[in-house]
């Protein structure tokens, strides 16, 4: 079984820093901030804060050997938001002056007095220190924006291309994406934050048709993350991904696939390779523990959570190797950043530990409405906006399962397993509203037997209920085994918004899963 080295998600050294980027430094911050702050303040707010954001983004698509789509855009833009009279304000613009930073403080104070009467909860905000003259850039080595067009494109179309010569390999599809973000943040406590962060992404997937006109895919398992153009060029050396390592094995591992049996459903042990299991902690931790869905106020998209704020303390979660962290410094990572979009200096915190729900994600307002229950009056840094046009939300922090010091190895779980399935990469998923309810597919599924694999399955997903799930957690793999995956496309609110978040993880051992074959329960 031949998969790709897991990169040290923490290389020793790290990045040489960067500076924020000379054009939005040039950007009139300090002007447009006294504009909107003392208009704000002139109007009566107990608190107002101003964003200017810029996000410089590259998308690349392919399909079989040629590039079909590339796209280059940047969007600027300033939000003032306020407090008065109990109730939030928020206006946007685009136009970067300061008659426009004015009008926006007036706007947003009118948009509060509107809502003040409809208000029953009247907006407090948690204290936090004041942070002046702040900045943050995250950990890279190659700005992917500094990189000729051309080089990317040629780097991304070679590996597709090569992927397509192969004999077992019918089509390809093929994506990259870059962003760059800079983000400006100023309040009338006296924060100023100035930050900037780079991230990639890309997939590429193999397809294989079989004459009947069925077929079969395998995508790539390298995840996004929070890195420049050395993820694509420069190697597990550097702490980065094989690229060249991986499209070599997949059209054997392709044709591999399409031949295995279809699964027999029934209850299997699972080792699940933190290319898959990062998503089942998106989906049932990740999003169960954002306290505004546990509160109810975050219901429409995508539900809310079963984990609600009356369990803080007794839930029992998982077993008592489950262990998560929330955390906006992990290296690398998609939602990593210096400070939030309150101002808040990020850090990092337990959810669950040793199988008990601890602790959950929140924003400034949050933690100062439920101080006494959840035994804290800060924010723990999760508020971010994906543009100026946005208001903030309550986001989705880096959650990621701890691995155990000394654990075993992926082959070492698997040694342990006389009857069950090892799953690698993610694929598709469902979830209930409550975050309860769920199944995953994956990229490839290979069948153990009596400690050992013996070859692919086909058709497999796994289903549970998430506090079942993570209750048949026998044990965890060691940091050797660890991950960080991740999406670009976390989706939240309305109007919605989309967030970047990595979720690390190293291999797990569950025991006595239900498994489904896909294919019988599509009716085919």
């Amino acid at each position: 079984m031949a998969t790709p080295v897991h990169p040290d998600p923490h290389p020793p050294g790290g990045a040489p820093a960067h500076e924020i980027d000379a054009e939005f430094l040039a950007l009139p911050r300090a002007a447009l901030t006294d504009a909107a702050l003392q208009t704000a303040r002139d109007l009566g707010v107990t608190h107002a804060d101003i964003r200017i954001e810029r996000l410089r983004e590259s998308a690349l698509s392919f399909r079989d050997a040629s590039l079909e789509s590339r796209h280059e855009g940047a969007t600027v833009g300033l939000a003032v938001r306020v407090v008065h009279e109990g109730a939030w304000g928020f206006a946007a613009g685009v136009d970067l002056t300061t008659d426009e930073a004015v009008r926006l403080a007036r706007e947003a104070v009118a948009m509060a007095k509107v809502a003040a009467p409809l208000n029953s909860e009247p907006v407090e905000l948690a204290e936090e220190p004041v942070h002046p003259r702040a900045s943050w850039v995250s950990a890279y080595t190659a700005d992917p924006f500094a990189i000729d067009p051309g080089e990317r494109v040629e780097r991304v179309g070679g590996l597709c291309r090569t992927l397509y010569g192969a004999s077992d390999v019918d089509h390809v599809e093929g994506q990259f994406e870059a962003v760059l973000e800079n983000k400006y943040y100023a309040d009338l406590a006296g924060t100023d934050t100035t930050q900037q962060r780079v991230r990639v992404l890309c997939q590429i997937e193999a397809i294989r048709v079989d004459p009947e006109g069925g077929f079969e895919s395998m995508r790539t398992i390298a995840p996004p993350v929070g890195r420049g153009w050395e993820w694509m060029v420069s190697g597990p050396a550097a702490g980065c991904w094989d690229w060249d390592g991986e499209i070599e094995i997949i059209p054997g591992l392709l044709a591999e696939k399409a031949k295995a049996s279809s699964v027999e459903p029934g209850r299997y042990d699972l080792v699940i390779d933190p290319s898959n299991l990062w998503l089942t902690i998106h989906e049932s931790v990740g999003h169960a523990t954002e306290l505004d869905r546990a509160l109810g106020y975050e219901a429409a998209y995508a539900g809310t959570s079963f984990a609600t704020l009356d369990q803080l303390g007794t839930l029992r979660y998982g077993s008592p190797a489950m262990t998560v962290t929330g955390d906006r410094t992990t290296p690398h990572a998609l939602a990593t950043i210096g400070y939030d979009d309150e101002g808040v200096a990020t850090r990092r915190f337990d959810i669950v530990r040793a199988g008990t729900l601890v602790g959950y994600q929140l924003d400034r307002a949050m933690a100062a409405r439920n101080t006494a229950a959840l035994g804290t009056a800060a924010s723990n840094g999760c508020s971010f906006a994906d543009s100026a046009g946005h208001v903030p939300l309550q986001r989705m922090a880096n959650v990621s399962l701890l691995p155990a010091p000394g654990g075993p190895s992926t082959e070492e779980l698997i040694g342990q397993v006389q009857r069950g399935i090892y799953v690698v990469g993610d694929k598709s998923w469902s979830i209930d509203m409550q975050r309860y309810n769920f199944q995953f597919t994956g990229q490839r599924f290979y069948e153990i037997r009596d400690g050992r694999i013996v070859g692919q399955l086909r058709d497999v997903a796994y289903q549970a209920t998430t506090t079942d799930f993570w209750g048949s957690l026998e044990a965890v793999g060691g940091p050797q085994t660890y991950l960080l995956g991740g999406a670009f496309n976390c989706g939240k609110g309305q109007p919605g918004q989309v967030a970047a978040v990595s979720h690390g993880c190293p291999s797990a051992l569950f025991r006595g899963v239900n498994v489904l074959n896909t294919r019988r329960e599509a009716g085919r």
